[in-house]
């Protein structure tokens, strides 16, 4: 009977580890998914709040008079649409859309008073717009639809016509999008501080 309990025993000792390995090696496996699902969930739950307060701090804009941001200007711009905005970078600034002579509002932007002329220009400057055409379409694919009307990407990628200006007159500084054909006028006035 000694003969065989031993083996008997050593058997079942044998069968009860491989049943306790195996029971370890599916605990340690659930546990690492459980672990991996709750650290994926972790990272998508902080990337959709960092993505939802940067868009809330863009699309909680206030709106705004041109005439606030530069006095004096009733008289040159209709049709006028403004928005003040909060980047989630800290930069403050103002978009402006409205309906101008340029020839008469260009002028005029170069006469507003700064805080330090030495870190102003005098004269707007006309510039090539394919940077601020790329800045534009990089913005407008991670916004959600419908926050911003992009609708006038297409037409400053497609015409040709579409004049672009930057003038800074510390601590603004403004970049125009000018189309001739409307007389239509998008300027985004960064705040410098």
């Amino acid at each position: 009977m000694k003969k065989y309990i031993l083996p008997v025993v050593t058997t079942f000792l044998l069968v009860s580890c491989n049943k306790i390995e195996e029971k370890i090696d599916q605990t340690v496996q659930e546990t690492t998914e459980k672990v991996q699902q709750k650290a994926q969930q972790a990272v998508e739950e902080t990337v959709k709040k960092t993505v939802n307060e940067s868009i809330n701090s863009i699309t909680n804009s206030q709106d705004v008079k041109f005439n606030e941001v530069f006095p004096n200007s009733k008289s040159l711009i209709s049709e006028e649409k403004g928005k003040k905005i909060k980047l989630p970078t800290g930069t403050e600034g103002y978009v402006f859309k409205y309906k101008a002579d340029i020839a008469v509002l260009l002028p005029f932007l170069e006469k507003q008073a700064t805080s330090d002329e030495s870190k102003s220009e005098k004269t707007a400057r006309k510039i090539d717009g394919q940077s601020i055409i790329s800045k534009i379409s990089l913005v407008s694919k991670f916004l959600p639809e419908n926050t911003f009307d992009t609708s006038f990407l297409e037409d400053i990628k497609t015409d040709k016509s579409i004049q672009y200006y930057k003038l800074k007159r510390f601590p603004n500084s403004s970049t125009i999008i000018y189309n001739p054909k409307n007389q239509t006028i998008i300027q985004y006035v960064e705040v410098n501080k």
